[in-house]
């Protein structure tokens, strides 16, 4: 399987037995089209109301190929091909390192 990282970071992937993996992102950023909408205020702290539209960026399904976006984008998609990163692992002074697996979202 070819793994493609379709986010603006490097993604440390853990397979819980002591190894990772660290997947360079690929220049491409996919992303849901967002819409925000100030709606009220709370004690003069504004509301906004977002409304999710298209997923910009995501490449279409190839034989043998994984891409891993945000959760976001995993969720709106609902393609077998296109996973979240999964469970955030901190060290011990709570900075991220990484995560656990993929997860998936169709």
């Amino acid at each position: 399987m070819k793994l493609i990282n379709l986010t603006p970071h490097n993604l440390t992937i853990h397979n819980g037995e002591g190894e990772s993996t660290t997947i360079a992102p690929s220049g491409i950023v996919a992303r849901v089209a967002a819409n925000k909408e100030n709606t009220w205020c709370i004690d003069g702290i504004p509301v906004f109301k977002t409304a999710f539209g298209e997923i910009q960026d995501l490449p279409e399904a190839q034989e043998g190929v994984i891409y891993i976006t945000s959760l976001l984008v995993a969720q709106a998609a609902k393609r077998a091909d296109v996973f979240s990163p999964g469970e955030l692992l901190r060290n011990e002074q709570g900075q991220p390192i990484g995560c656990l697996g993929l997860a998936s979202h169709c």
